[in-house]
């Protein structure tokens, strides 16, 4: 009969599995107590919880997540990170504390539906952080906002000169520019309005051929 620590155990450890963002799994053989318990608070400061588990627990409630391709790496004593946030930081630190304690292996990982080897998942340690990425994803979009800015406003006063030559070579063009001017002028938001009309027309246009179908 299935002992009910067990399966309450294997149950909790699943939930744990599909909460995680990745799996980070390592040998700690040889580590003291003090270490990994060093270890285990240099990761929960980026939300990352590690936890010494039996491989026979782990097995289970692994199988019972649907994720059964990290069972080769379920072999001697094992340690799982379970990361929730920013796989690459927990990455970094594993990596660090592997280079301050020799014994401790990281043996591979899991995520994005996938089993990482051992190379690809110390490989997540160069990557930059989320933070960093989206600072310069950031950076990057403010620079061509800018440009595009710049963009339009040249175009703008470029036209206004056309508008101004026009009007004063050709008869007439004096009260063409005036009345063309002030829509340029005012730059996105009379565009804007011409989008909204283009886009109610053919959305009429739409419905009548939709009730001629139907007829």
């Amino acid at each position: 009969m299935p002992n009910p620590d067990k399966i309450e155990r294997v149950g909790e450890l699943k939930t744990r599995i599909e909460g995680s963002d990745a799996l980070l799994l390592a040998e700690y053989r040889g580590l003291t107590v003090a270490e990994i318990t060093a270890l285990r608070r240099s990761l929960a400061e980026d939300g990352t919880r590690l936890s010494v588990i039996k491989n026979t627990l782990m097995r289970r409630a692994a199988a019972d997540a649907k994720v059964q391709e990290i069972e080769p790496l379920l072999e001697g004593p094992t340690a799982v990170a379970f990361v929730s946030g920013d796989p690459v930081a927990a990455a970094k630190r594993v990596v660090d504390a592997a280079k301050r304690f020799p014994t401790l292996v990281l043996k591979g990982g899991y995520m994005d539906g996938r089993v990482l080897s051992a190379d690809e998942a110390k490989a997540l340690a160069d990557l930059e952080s989320r933070e960093a990425m989206l600072s310069k994803i950031a950076g990057m979009l403010k620079t061509e906002m800018s440009r595009a800015a710049a963009m339009f406003g040249s175009a703008q006063f470029q036209f206004l000169s056309l508008l101004e030559a026009y009007r004063e070579k050709v008869p007439g063009g004096s009260a063409v520019a005036e009345e063309v001017a002030p829509a340029v002028e005012s730059g996105p938001e009379a565009e804007g309005a011409g989008s909204v009309s283009e886009e109610a027309d053919g959305t009429e246009g739409d419905s009548e051929e939709a009730t001629q179908e139907e007829e």
